[in-house]
Formats: C-alpha cells, sequence, structure tokens
C-alpha cells in the first residue's frame, strides 16, 4: 500500500524515478541477472562477505568469491519463504515441494516405489467445533442459500437477531464475522487453535489404537505388521479457527516399499477415523478466572478413499494440500508477522472479528496458567502455533532432500551462481566463509523491475520495501 503521506500519483512518480535510476546503473546487467537467480524474490536477503576456497593441507587459495563485485557491494539472495503475502515467488517453489511430496506418497517417485499406490490411502478433513454462529456462504445445486434464516428468532442477551437473509458472495467481507460478536466464544476459538496440534497428536494415537483393535493386535504388536503413514496442512476457516487435512496410508512394517496386510482396508481406516475423531479430547490449563474445559474435532469428519483415477485424485489432493501450505492467517484478516511493542491493537488493519481474537489471546497470554501455550506470541496466528504442514518419517521424501537436490542441479546448470566453484567430489577444499547480514528487500522501482524480468507477480508497494539495510 502506498505511504499515507504519499498521494498515488506521488507513489507512481517515486516508483518510476527509482525504476529509470536503478536501469540506468552500469551494473543493471549483473542486477538483473542476481534477480532471475532468486526467481523474483520480492523481499530478497542482503548479504555482504566473501567465501575463500583452499587447498586444506597447503592451505593454498583456490578461489575467493567476493560481494565487492556485485551490485551495490551486496549479494541478494531468496529469502525461500513460504507464506504467498511476503513472497509469491518462494512461496510457489514451497508449494510445488509440497505438492511433490505429497504426489509420492500416493503415486511413487522421489524414492517411493510405485507399489505405493495399491496401498489404502483416505483423504481426511477434521473441523474446529462451533463456537457461535457466524456469516457463511451455503449453497445448494450452485445456488447461493440465505446465510442464517431463522423466522422466529428472539434477540440474544445482547440484543442482537441471530438471523441473516443475505445469500453472501464469496468475497463478502462479512463472512467469518459473528452474528453476535459478544456471543461468540472467542475464548474457546483461540484456545482450541492453541492445542489443535496436542488434539491432532492424540487422535493419531487413538487411530493407531483403533486398529490394532480391529487388527486382534495389541499396539505394540501394530508396528510388526503395520504402518500408519500420514502427510497434513492446517488450513484457516473464515470464522479464524484451524482444521485439518491429512492424506492417511497404511503400509506395511518397512513403509511404502512393503504391502499392509490384507484386513487392512479403505474401510478399516475410514473406520478408525471415524472413531478417533469422536473419541480423543484435550483440557485446557485452568486458571482462577478460567475454569478448565475439554475441547474436541467438531462433529464434521470427511473420510474419502484416494485412487488414480475418478473425482479424488492423486493430483487434486497434492494440489489442495499443497495450496493451503503457503497460506497462513492472514487470509482471515489478520497479521502475517508477530506484533510488536509499539503495535496499538485499534490500529492494525486487521478485521473486527480478527481483531477481538488477537485482544483475547493477548488477555489469556498474560495469565501465569497458560504461559505454556504461548499465547501472546503467537497472537497474530490467533493462537495458533503449529507446524502448518507436517508428515510422518515414512510417509515419503522430504523438502529437505528436495532443496538439496535442486541446490545440485543448480551448480551443475550453473556453475558459479554464488561463490561455489564445481569441484569433484573426490576434491577435498577447505571452503571459509564470511558473511554479515544488511538487510531485505526491494525498493518499490526494484520491485516492478523484478516482476517485469521474472514474470513474477508484483508484491504490495510502498515508499520502500527495504527493511534493515545499511548499504
Amino acid at each position: 500500500m502506498p505511504h499515507p503521506a504519499l498521494t498515488p500519483l506521488a507513489a507512481r512518480d517515486m516508483a518510476a524515478r527509482d525504476m529509470a535510476a536503478r536501469a540506468n546503473r552500469p551494473d543493471y546487467a549483473r542486477w538483473a541477472a542476481r534477480a532471475r537467480a532468486t526467481g523474483g524474490c520480492a523481499q530478497p536477503i542482503h548479504l555482504r562477505g566473501r567465501v575463500d576456497y583452499r587447498d586444506p593441507l597447503t592451505g593454498e587459495l583456490l578461489h575467493r568469491y567476493s560481494t565487492l563485485h556485485e551490485p551495490g557491494g551486496v549479494l541478494r539472495v531468496a529469502c525461500k519463504t513460504r507464506r504467498a503475502s511476503r513472497c509469491p515467488a518462494c512461496a510457489e517453489v514451497y508449494r510445488a515441494d509440497t505438492y511433490q511430496l505429497v504426489r509420492a506418497g500416493l503415486v511413487g517417485g522421489k524414492g517411493v516405489p510405485d507399489s505405493v499406490t495399491q496401498h489404502p490411502a483416505a483423504f481426511v478433513t477434521l473441523t474446529a467445533p462451533s463456537f457461535g454462529p457466524v456469516h457463511a456462504r451455503r449453497e445448494k445445486a450452485g445456488t447461493a442459500q440465505p446465510c442464517h434464516p431463522r423466522r422466529n428468532a428472539t434477540p440474544c442477551p445482547h440484543g442482537r437477531v441471530l438471523s441473516c437473509a443475505t445469500r453472501h458472495s464469496t468475497d463478502d467481507h462479512k463472512l467469518g464475522e459473528p452474528l453476535c460478536p459478544d456471543c461468540y466464544d472467542t475464548t474457546g476459538s483461540v484456545l482450541f487453535n492453541a492445542l489443535a496440534p496436542e488434539l491432532w497428536r492424540r487422535f493419531t494415537l487413538a487411530l493407531r489404537r483403533r486398529v490394532a483393535k480391529t487388527g486382534g493386535l495389541l499396539v505394540r504388536e501394530l508396528r510388526d505388521v503395520l504402518t500408519v503413514s500420514f502427510a497434513k496442512v492446517a488450513e484457516y476457516q473464515r470464522r479464524g479457527v484451524v482444521h485439518f487435512h491429512a492424506v492417511i496410508r497404511f503400509d506395511g512394517p518397512d513403509g511404502p516399499t512393503s504391502p499392509p496386510p490384507a484386513w487392512a482396508t479403505h474401510e478399516v481406516l475410514a473406520d478408525a477415523v471415524d472413531q478417533a475423531a469422536s473419541a480423543v479430547t484435550v483440557s485446557t490449563p485452568a486458571a482462577a478466572c478460567l475454569p478448565s474445559r475439554s475441547l474436541a474435532w467438531g462433529s464434521q469428519v470427511d473420510v474419502r478413499p484416494i485412487t488414480t483415477t475418478g473425482e479424488l485424485t492423486d493430483q487434486a489432493v497434492a494440489g489442495y494440500i499443497a495450496k493451503y501450505a503457503t497460506k497462513a492467517a492472514e487470509c482471515v484478516g489478520t497479521l502475517d508477522r508477530r506484533l510488536r511493542a509499539t503495535d496499538e491493537l485499534t490500529d492494525l488493519p486487521v478485521t473486527g472479528h480478527a481483531r477481538r481474537l488477537i485482544a483475547e489471546c493477548l488477555r489469556l497470554g498474560a495469565l501465569p496458567e497458560l504461559a505454556d501455550l504461548r499465547l501472546s506470541e503467537w497472537a497474530h496466528m490467533l493462537g495458533f502455533r503449529g507446524h502448518f504442514s507436517t508428515k510422518s518419517r515414512r510417509y515419503s521424501t522430504t523438502l529437505g532432500t528436495l532443496r538439496a537436490a535442486r541446490i545440485e542441479h543448480n551448480q551443475r546448470e550453473h556453475h558459479i551462481t554464488t561463490g561455489r566453484l564445481p569441484f569433484d567430489d573426490e576434491d577435498q577444499v577447505l571452503v571459509i566463509a564470511d558473511w554479515r547480514y544488511l538487510g531485505q528487500g526491494l525498493t518499490p522501482g526494484e520491485a516492478i523491475l523484478t516482476a517485469a524480468l521474472t514474470g513474477k507477480p508484483l508484491p504490495p508497494l510502498g515508499p520502500t520495501a527495504l527493511k534493515g539495510a545499511s548499504v
């Protein structure tokens, strides 16, 4: 967004002058090459330093890379964030990696055998319970229906009629907002977010217990014949609570390389999910002014088998999970950064509902009994502090393995990009690096040029997007 002190026309003029100044510099060609090398990163990290490659026996200098020859004397490297709201280019790389990771666990590849397609697998959705009626878009046969039509609705204790006959559009800003903000259980909402990771952990334990019981085994005996593998992602609903989408798969004792026993079918998997989801609960810590309460999954539990053909294919599931791996709470009207000590709650650019949830996180976070939940630190995430995408160890490959393969490929293709030399594997080279962080981001003109050079989306512009730079 343009700086408040600048008119849109003045902001455009500033960006145009900045763009022209960058394009007319003698080092523009090298700057443009680095912009392409970072994949169009919207907030590249600025480093200054050097890398020495020496013979470990003699100490002879074999090669030296220094940022002195880079534009401005700094090396710009991609930020590699997963958040699409911060950097669409780097988030797209993360999304693609997650897609490959999830799909490999369904059809093979990346070290997973193709026979994994014969293993029972299901796409599971676990939702949060209701904390009060909210505005929602309801459809029937593709036609929008009234939100909460209640002909004889009586006012709530706060004098509001909990009824809404509006047929909300998909981009209606009211979606997710409570019909009565004072009736909505904000305490339960943020506590559920905070304890959702623990609820998921207990769900996986209960799932294994149910599968073992179905097979006539003890839990400790289950691992000798069957492994439950999964990959999951958290998604924020418009009302500000998380729910989980997961791929759950039955394997043999050695993981995807071995088949599960014949009795481990799709029906057994669906039954175990239903039973585990309805059985597990988690209790909130008790405080002087806040009694303990029990939280559980919502009543909407969806379990659908994944097939190689049909509506719910491996590609559809992998794409769905990968899409949400790059999103966070900012898609429901809150911040994509932590709260700062200088932030005023009333001035935050968030929705009214998100502001109330943030305020509740700060209130509960001040209670000593709830200190372990770290609600104040994760107020911008409305209480949720878990990882957005996780997987079991044997599900498939890892993001680290995919990144390492990409780095190796880039080294082979480009040889020297960030100071590395294509030394043979048998060569023993001592690498001594000295780096200093200078800042992060792009000026408005640089952002426009980067988008034009790489074809990536243009990020939001301000008078300057460069943060913390000393150059």
